[in-house]
């Protein structure tokens, strides 16, 4: 028991919360982004298509193990005999990829408010239980009909809506300021998910049959669950075996921007003023930019580098998940140099916030504006996508961080709203996609893709840089609701018998 106690000493409460919050998303995301490699597999290619590799009779190379070396391809995919596959067409596909959005982009819109309301652990351990159930069962409900598992990955993304909001009311109650940065870099944990299964999904596939590669994912996400119920409270008020030192520390280095309290207060966001306020407005453009480029990678990167590039289905796995290694990197860089600038602060909150949005918007917006005139390049072209999804990892001082200092109070409802606006663009992407490539996979035919991706990465940053801002909002300082019980006179409960503190919400003089 000594050493028990000892070890929770050692280790940081916020560093198990920041930890898990990771793993959260590294979870979640491992179960979002499978089905873009998994459906190459149960929908085997039986057309002739020419690649790039056949398009550029400038390319002389004798590695044929990465290319489909014939000069009009077809993609032959390896699976162990008996595997059931599918004769869907690209735009059934393109259902199949999107549904999962669909009710991801529903349930981010409360998804904040209700972690906000019911705290975020509970609502994160049961929804990211469901989506591990549905995970397991999408192999059965592929072989019923296209339109069961589109309705499975419907429920999927709606359970999964609510994590990020949730997560994002944590880190407004675990976070000090000066390590935001690294707080809000753990919530692009997603990133290694998307690397290690678009890694593993290609030899999964190929020994095992694309089943596995369903069940894996959902199997891992099991075990999370019990992991993070375990280890994660919604604030410092609540966690057993917190140190007093630090739950001091929190409480004193977040101050009155956020409502501390160990009973169950319920504080009813602004909404009129939320919606109406241009800060906020100018943050969801800028987030719905970032989240275009996101869910292109996310969901159209795989057939890219397999069809356009011409790179086998194991290539394909490994290489579309470069791009979001290098944001995960990039991200943690990013996130340090944030935290420094605010030790130091050296800058306002809103210039660091703007000036940053040269490297989460505008320099991706560029890279893919290069992408679709590269030609007969298909490394340049790797290269290319990688460095674009890289540098976006900037947006943990962006989009990803600007609800937090807008009103830290809301946060979660804050991130969920624009969450849920952004994450449209996971529906959309896939259709526009299936629209300008339904007659071929040449650059010819990806290159309004990327161009269409690099206007609004662009467009929204200049639009944040006009009307977006750092500072608090009046807005975020809006007292409880109180209970019933809380309404009683302040004489029937002494103040001397008073053992449940609550950080009083009022702006800063």
């Amino acid at each position: 028991m000594k050493f028990h106690i000892k070890l929770f000493d050692v280790v940081p409460a916020r560093f198990n919360v920041a930890v898990m919050m990771f793993f959260a998303c590294w979870v979640n995301y491992m179960m979002r982004v499978n089905m873009s490699v998994n459906i190459i597999a149960m929908v085997p290619d039986e057309s002739t298509s020419t690649s790039v590799k056949s398009e550029c009779e400038a390319i002389v190379t004798n590695d044929t193990s990465l290319y489909n070396s014939t000069v009009v391809t077809k993609r032959e995919l390896r699976q162990p005999d008996g595997v059931v596959t599918f004769t869907w067409t690209a735009q059934q596909q393109a259902y199949v990829l999107s549904g999962y959005f669909w009710g991801y982009s529903i349930s981010c819109l409360v998804g904040g408010t209700a972690a906000e309301f019911w705290g975020p652990r509970k609502l994160v351990f049961t929804t990211m239980l469901l989506s591990a159930v549905l995970t397991i069962l999408s192999p059965q409900a592929a072989r019923l009909h296209y339109l069961v598992l589109v309705a499975v990955r419907f429920v999927s993304g709606l359970a999964a809506g609510f994590l990020f909001p949730a997560l994002h009311a944590l880190v407004a109650h675990w976070a000090p300021p000066a390590e935001k940065g690294k707080f809000v870099s753990a919530l692009l944990g997603g990133a290694i998910g998307t690397v290690v299964t678009w890694s593993l999904t290609g030899p999964l596939i190929e020994n095992f049959g694309w089943d596995y590669a369903f069940y894996v994912p959902g199997a891992i996400a099991l075990v999370w669950c019990f992991l993070w119920w375990y280890l994660v409270y919604d604030s410092p008020v609540l966690h057993p075996r917190i140190s007093d030192s630090e739950k001091t520390y929190i409480l004193e280095a977040i101050g009155d921007k956020v409502q501390q309290s160990s009973k169950d207060s319920k504080v009813v966001p602004p909404f009129r003023k939320i919606f109406t306020s241009f800060p906020f407005l100018a943050m969801v453009v800028l987030h719905y930019g970032s989240n275009w480029g996101l869910y292109f990678v996310m969901t159209a990167a795989p057939k890219f580098v397999s069809s356009a590039l011409g790179f086998n289905l194991t290539s394909t796995g490994t290489l579309s998940s470069l791009p979001y290694l290098a944001r995960m990197i990039f991200s943690l860089i990013f996130g340090a140099i944030g935290d420094r600038i605010v030790k130091q602060n050296v800058v306002s909150t809103t210039f660091m916030r703007k000036f940053f949005c040269l490297f989460s918007h505008v320099v991706p917006g560029l890279l893919l504006i290069g992408l679709g005139y590269t030609g007969c390049a298909p490394i340049l072209s790797v290269a290319l996508i990688t460095f674009s999804m890289g540098s976006n990892g900037a947006a943990t001082l962006t989009n990803l961080v600007n609800h937090q200092d807008l009103a830290p109070n809301f946060a979660g409802t804050l991130y969920g709203i624009a969450n849920g606006i952004g994450n449209t663009a996971g529906f959309v992407t896939p259709l526009v996609t299936a629209h300008f490539t339904k007659n071929g996979n040449g650059f010819a035919e990806w290159r309004p893709v990327f161009i269409t991706g690099a206007s609004l990465y662009i467009a929204s940053a200049c639009y944040f840089i006009l009307f977006g801002t750092g500072e608090t909002q009046s807005w975020n300082y809006v007292a409880p609701v109180e209970d019933e019980e809380d309404k009683r006179p302040a004489a029937a409960t002494p103040a001397t018998n008073n053992t449940d503190t609550t950080v009083t919400i009022s702006p800063k003089t």
